[in-house]
């Protein structure tokens, strides 16, 4: 059976994640997905390629991507190369205290280059990305022609 993790599950956006499938048939041909869908709906998403090591198993950080978004050993290139589905859309997260991007990730058999929704993961799991750790406090900064946020941690 095949099982896509990601580790720890949930986690701040700017901390490295692992990656990992298991599974696989030795030298199977599996695309990587990963996306998900900003605060106005937007979805974003990345791919790889990748060919499973002889224990059937993926591992973004140890494994180079063939292709794709990327290619090359890349531990968080699926979530570094997220690009939007609308040309000249940026990924912003606005309300970074309430919730986290919810991110998405899925293998399927053999090159998988586009969304087709009747293409069926063989796995697929999901990734919180905060942007704001537990007791950090946000204070609002305006002061003249000056706007942003001060961060204070707990």
């Amino acid at each position: 059976m095949v099982e896509v993790t990601v580790t720890p599950q949930s986690s701040l956006a700017d901390r490295p994640v692992q990656i990992r499938v298991r599974g696989l048939s030795p030298s199977q041909l599996v695309t990587l997905r990963a996306w998900l869908k900003d605060e106005q709906g937007e979805c974003f998403q990345s791919r790889a390629f990748f060919r499973a090591d002889g224990a059937g198993e993926v591992d973004p950080g140890l494994h180079a991507a063939l292709g794709g978004s990327y290619s090359g050993v890349w531990p968080m290139g699926l979530f570094w190369f997220l690009q939007p589905d609308t040309l000249f859309r940026r990924l912003v997260k606005r309300d970074v205290a309430g919730s986290p991007f919810r991110v998405r990730l899925e293998v399927f058999d053999g090159l998988c280059l586009g969304a087709d929704p009747r293409e069926q993961p063989l796995a697929s799991c999901e990734a919180e990305r905060w942007y704001m750790g537990p007791g950090v406090q946000r204070v609002p900064i305006r002061e003249g022609s000056v706007r942003g946020a001060l961060f204070l941690p707990p």
